[in-house]
């Protein structure tokens, strides 16, 4: 019993360095060192909260939020709660006993130094340890994407695989699938049936290896769809099925 219970004092020294490590030392040093090569203005990537380069944006929406909400939830997507306390232990607790959350909350990504104005997800075999997800920012008014896109919308669709650690900052978070153009081309499928139509920029940026703001490993060909929600486009390209 003496052994039994030296063991569980010495746990506790362990979980408050990794708490303290985890959740206040190492997202205040990626934060300042983010500020440093990660830079302000619009590369096709999101950032996290600590400023680490996350998800790659892979698609592009030219519609109103409303058009795009009734679509995703039309297909049977969910949109997820808010991240409270609350949400957050309800997520790991679904994930833990695999039980269906299907609004469990998705962290905040950033692009134009802004949260995501809209989410979307669709859970994995009744739990949302793995789960399909997108998050879609509202562009600022009169910008354009580069090569002079008119676009309203830009979005990140990654596929949750698992829960895991953060490779950079050990907190407890989803581990996404390395093709992130798989999951690009389901949501842009979701939205071809609702009829959208979809053209294609080819090579929008170079194909890449990368890692996202987790340390997981992504890779994507750099070709980025825009969705044209409503009426079709006259020069619009039929993108090809997953």
């Amino acid at each position: 019993m003496a052994e039994i219970d030296d063991g569980g004092r010495q746990l506790w020294p362990f979980l408050v360095i990794w708490v303290l490590a985890s959740y206040v030392l190492l997202p205040r040093l990626n934060r300042v060192l983010a500020r440093i090569y990660v830079p302000s203005y619009f590369i096709g990537r999101t950032t996290t909260s600590d400023g680490l380069l996350g998800d790659p944006i892979n698609l592009a929406v030219v519609g109103t939020p409303e058009q795009l909400r009734s679509s995703m939830v039309s297909a049977g997507w969910s949109e997820p709660d808010p991240v409270t306390l609350r949400s957050s232990w309800h997520i790991v607790r679904a994930a833990l006993l695999h039980r269906s959350y299907p609004g469990a909350p998705v962290s905040p990504l950033f692009v134009f130094q802004q949260r995501q104005d809209l989410a979307f997800e669709r859970e994995v075999a009744g739990s949302p340890a793995q789960r399909h997800h997108v998050r879609f920012w509202i562009c600022p008014p009169d910008w354009k994407l580069p090569g002079g896109f008119d676009v309203d919308m830009v979005g990140a669709a990654t596929f949750d695989r698992r829960v895991g650690l953060s490779l950079f900052t050990f907190q407890i978070t989803h581990k996404i699938a390395r093709d992130t153009d798989e999951e690009r081309d389901l949501i842009v499928g979701v939205l071809r049936e609702a009829g959208a139509a979809v053209h294609v920029v080819r090579h929008f940026s170079t194909g890449y290896h990368s890692r996202n703001g987790g340390g997981d490993a992504i890779e994507t060909d750099g070709d980025l769809p825009i969705i044209s929600l409503g009426q079709p486009r006259p020069d619009a390209r039929a993108f090809p099925g997953p």
